[in-house]
C-alpha cells in the first residue's frame, strides 16, 4: 500500500513541475517600451512605461537657449525599437496642445528626436504659471504616452 502512495506522489510531482516548466519556456517576446531624455548628449531622465508611477519632472531651469533636448523612445513590440510617424508635444495642464514636433521614420540605430531648448523656454515665457508636460506619439502608439513634467 506505501509503494501505491509513494508513485501517485512521484507522478503528481513529476506532473507539476512538468507543467511549470512547459509553462515557463514560452516566453513573450514583448517586453517594456522605454525613453531616455537627454540634455546635449547627458542623459537626464531615464524610464520603462510600466514603472511605477513616479514624479517625472524634468528639470531645465539650468539648460541654455542653445542647448538641445533629445528623445530616445524605445517601442517593446519593434525589431529594432523606433516607432513610425514619431511626433513630441508640449501639453498645458488642461491637455491642450501647445506645440507639436514631427519627426522622420528612424534609420539606423540613432532614432533620438532633437528639440531645441529654446522652443521649450519660450513656451514656458508664454504659458508663466502653468504646468507643462512633453508627450509621446507614434503610428504605434496612437493614444500617446506622457514621458515628463517641465520645469523650467
Amino acid at each position: 500500500m506505501k509503494q501505491i502512495k509513494f508513485n501517485q506522489t512521484f507522478i503528481i510531482m513529476f506532473t507539476l513541475i512538468t507543467l511549470g516548466v512547459t509553462a515557463f519556456s514560452f516566453t513573450s517576446k514583448f517586453g517594456l517600451d522605454s525613453y531616455e531624455i537627454s540634455l546635449n548628449n547627458k542623459v537626464i531622465l531615464k524610464h520603462y512605461v510600466n514603472q511605477p508611477l513616479n514624479l517625472r519632472v524634468l528639470q531645465l531651469n539650468k539648460a541654455k537657449e542653445g542647448d538641445q533636448l533629445g528623445i530616445r523612445y524605445t517601442h517593446c513590440t519593434i525589431k529594432d525599437g523606433a516607432g513610425t510617424a514619431r511626433s513630441i508635444s508640449v501639453k498645458d495642464e488642461k491637455g491642450n496642445t501647445l506645440k507639436k514636433w514631427a519627426f522622420a521614420d528612424a534609420t539606423g540605430s540613432n532614432f533620438n528626436m532633437i528639440i531645441a531648448v529654446n522652443d521649450l523656454l519660450k513656451l514656458e515665457k508664454a504659458h508663466t504659471g502653468q504646468d507643462l508636460s512633453i508627450h509621446y506619439s507614434a503610428r504605434e502608439l496612437p493614444e500617446g504616452e506622457m514621458l515628463s513634467m517641465l520645469k523650467l
